[in-house]
């Protein structure tokens, strides 16, 4: 694989390690700003929310702009933001800074995710989406950890200086890694028209792509959000075991993804068949051992690594349903993980709202993957038919 590709993956680690170290701060920002542990959640779901619009938008907009200045560009607004946030003096203001960083990392990673599946081998796409996805998985096994532990030390703001200067030396691997005509393919052929592109998304086996692969993320992201508050109070774990149970996620999730990235291509078919059933039981089994902590710290490492496996292969599948939309497929696979994200904690913020108790968030991701799952089964033909085009 091109070397240009471990390079996005530097950058994609930087703001990994931002989008999910809300996980370990929540409770801290809550009690500094005044505000409940369900509002703070709210952070992650603006985040979501941020990069769900803001890929499709930004990806249309810088269309035809060459990959590395784009990218560039993301990565210095990127840290601009989380400048701001850790000087924020209110929610509010902290709420703006997620949104405005969410549409930086949105259009970093539509482009990233182009870039990658124009610089690897056509029938490699999941192999590439693996090595750019490694960044988020290791910013969970080491980005997030530390970040808690920092704002635990320093308060939760250093955290955000923090990722602001973990930018610079992403901004220098880009702008020295990549080519100036990086991702763009041949340059004399120039991309489909924009509606061309989004018709693509009224495709049966695009759209069913999309949809799984947010729902199983939308899960992920329902019961990691609340982890913090499920270690210390389900299991009864002091506040230093937050990072240790973000880091055993965190290890099944960077294993997840890459075993998927092996399987993805050849037998996507299989990874849905025997993951997916795998990821609903592990919910649920999570929900009833919460209270036990080795089997707490245990669940969680095999949840990281099912709920990563099967969403990356949905993500892939995404991709290669979209082949006919060369610029714009990465956006769809961004949107799709970050809808997914943004309802994700949405929804086990409700759960938590309506007194169903710490465990809420983790029945509620059990939920939204039996409903992936019985989709899967309705729609198997049609998922088939992707998974089949993706192993050729």
């Amino acid at each position: 694989m091109p070397f240009a590709l471990y390079l996005l993956a530097l950058a994609v680690f930087v703001m990994g390690t931002s989008e999910f170290m809300l996980a370990g701060l929540l409770p801290a920002i809550a009690a500094d700003l005044g505000i409940s542990l369900g509002t703070a959640g709210m952070l992650t779901s603006a985040y979501a929310v941020g990069m769900a619009l803001g890929a499709p938008l930004m990806a249309a907009f810088a269309r035809r702009w060459p990959p590395r200045p784009t990218l560039v560009l993301c990565l210095l607004a990127f840290a601009a933001s989380h400048a701001i946030a850790a000087l924020a003096p209110a929610f509010p203001v902290l709420l703006l800074t997620r949104v405005l960083s969410a549409l930086a990392n949105a259009g970093f990673l539509a482009v990233a995710l182009g870039a990658a599946t124009t610089l690897a081998p056509a029938n490699q796409k999941g192999r590439a989406l693996s090595i750019l996805l490694s960044g988020t998985t290791i910013a969970t096994v080491a980005g997030v950890p530390a970040g808690a532990l920092l704002g635990t030390a320093s308060g939760w703001r250093s955290t955000f200086w923090a990722i602001a200067i973990l930018c610079i030396p992403a901004v220098c691997g880009v702008i020295g890694g990549i080519a100036k005509d990086s991702g763009q393919g041949a340059a004399s052929v120039s991309p489909p028209r924009l509606g061309a592109e989004l018709s693509q998304l009224a495709a049966p086996r695009l759209f069913l792509a999309m949809a799984l692969g947010a729902l199983v993320n939308a899960g992920t992201f329902a019961a990691f959000t609340f982890l913090a508050p499920l270690v210390t109070g389900t299991a009864g774990l002091a506040e230093g075991w937050v990072p240790l149970a973000l880091v055993m996620f965190g290890i099944g999730s960077f294993l997840g993804v890459t075993a998927a990235g092996r399987l993805s291509d050849q037998r996507p078919g299989l990874v849905l068949a025997a993951g997916a059933p795998l990821l609903l039981a592990g919910w649920i089994a999570l929900a009833w051992a919460a209270s036990h902590p080795i089997a707490l710290i245990a669940l969680l490492l095999v949840q990281g690594f099912l709920s990563f496996g099967v969403g990356s292969t949905l993500i892939t599948l995404v991709l290669y349903a979209a082949s006919g939309a060369p610029t714009m497929g990465g956006s769809y696979a961004t949107a799709a993980l970050n809808i997914g994200a943004a309802a994700g904690p949405l929804l086990g913020a409700f759960g938590l709202a309506t007194g169903l108790g710490l465990l809420a968030p983790v029945w509620v991701a059990a939920a939204l993957t039996a409903i992936a799952l019985a989709i899967m089964l309705l729609a198997w033909r049609t998922l088939a038919k992707t998974a089949l085009d993706a192993s050729r």
